[in-house]
């Protein structure tokens, strides 16, 4: 098999405070977090966006440390992968590659170059696919493949998602149950799924498959919790004008208040690693949504991070892709439905669904366009009178 490489892929999230604005123009200059009909309006974009939102995110950040705890816990993953895979006889090098901060999956792909990798296994820490996590780093991978010769020789294979894990689902079932079991009642504690959000257009205008393996993960973990409890799934995190997977999880907490909960135990689905949306969008910014609806007891389920149940399953992963024929990037974005990555498709003329993508999309720009013109004070309107 030769020199075996395994490539963590995650998001990425800045060290300091100073990091949080370059990481957030990262951020919003990858098409596949805003999808725009002009390529050349992303970078201003993201730089208008990057500059409004830096201040707030600052705070956030201060709130829970000055900075992210990302990279410290995807490298502590990794580290016990590799312990794992040599314990059952594999010995592999672990890279770890973030989408938009250091360690850059660029990096990373440099180490494995040199490194002379003979068989990479590339497993993102997404347990469900989404075009805006997996499929952005598959789009950058397959990049990087194509103007690269030596990476042609290595034999790769991709992992979409894993959130039908058995191990995976074993890991999230004890979590949850270990804080079930704390409240009062605990056969009464409402169980709330709360996962990242994605737009709604991506799911129905570009096929992602993230919100069905959403949905279909938060049934295999009740079924393999097998408890009486109710449950709720929830998305949060939405940001911009558009609309988001619902329910919406501030709107659906406050629901649960006036429906008479108590208990509320709060599982962050679609997270393996602590970070900002779990440290202070849920522990910080919900609890007191929580309290202000009358709910008093609320829990949240700790993230995977390094649970050694956690770790084995994807030690599994790893092994059983070594042993599969290889899955390459198209076949990876393409597994399940055939999910449309950025560019977006071409203009048609006409009453079609395109036209009408499109049309909704330039009334997005014009909205945007309008809204940084009434913020700066300068623009078009502003140069003919109108404003």
């Amino acid at each position: 098999m030769g020199r075996v490489g395994v490539l963590l892929l995650n998001l990425g999230g800045p060290d300091k405070l100073e990091d949080v604005r370059p990481f957030l123009y990262n951020l919003f200059s990858d098409p596949e977090i805003i999808r725009l009909p002009f390529t050349w309006l992303q970078k201003p974009l993201a730089w208008w966006i990057s500059s409004r939102r830096v201040q707030k995110s600052q705070e956030n950040y201060k709130q829970i440390g000055g900075g992210s705890p990302l990279r410290r816990i995807t490298e502590a993953q990794g580290e016990a992968l590799r312990e794992q895979l040599d314990d059952l006889g594999q010995d592999a090098k672990i890279y770890v590659g973030m989408r938009y901060w250091h360690p850059y999956t660029e990096e990373a792909i440099a180490k494995i170059t040199q490194d002379n990798i003979d068989r990479l296994v590339i497993l993102p820490l997404y347990p469900q696919f989404s075009i805006s996590t997996s499929g952005s780093s598959f789009r950058l991978l397959d990049k990087i493949w194509q103007e690269n010769p030596k990476l042609q020789l290595i034999d790769y294979t991709v992992i979409p998602s894993w959130y039908k894990s058995t191990g995976y689902l074993q890991a999230m079932a004890q979590l949850i149950d270990q804080q079930i079991e704390q409240c009062p009642n605990p056969d009464e504690a409402q169980i709330f799924f709360s996962a990242h959000g994605v737009p709604k257009s991506y799911v129905e205008e570009a096929g992602d498959p993230y919100q069905q393996e959403i949905e279909e993960c938060t049934h295999l973990i009740m079924q393999t919790l097998n408890r009486p409890n109710s449950h709720v799934l929830a998305y949060q995190s939405r940001v911009g004008p558009v609309e988001w997977l619902q329910p919406y999880t501030e709107e659906a907490i406050p629901e649960l208040g006036e429906k008479g909960v108590k208990d509320l135990v709060v599982v962050p689905i679609s997270f393996v690693s602590e970070h900002i949306e779990t440290l202070q969008e849920i522990d910080i910014e919900y609890r007191e949504l929580a309290e202000e609806a009358g709910i008093h007891n609320f829990r949240r389920v700790p993230a995977l991070n390094t649970h050694p149940v956690f770790i084995k399953a994807l030690a599994d992963l790893v092994l059983d892709a070594l042993k599969a024929p290889s899955l390459k990037f198209a076949q990876a974005t393409q597994w399940k439905k055939k999910v449309r990555i950025y560019p977006p498709e071409g203009w048609e003329w006409g009453m079609t669904s395109s036209a009408e993508v499109w049309n909704g999309r330039i009334a997005m720009l014009g909205f945007i366009a309008l809204i940084i013109e009434l913020v700066t004070g300068h623009g078009l309107l502003h140069l003919v009178g109108l404003l």
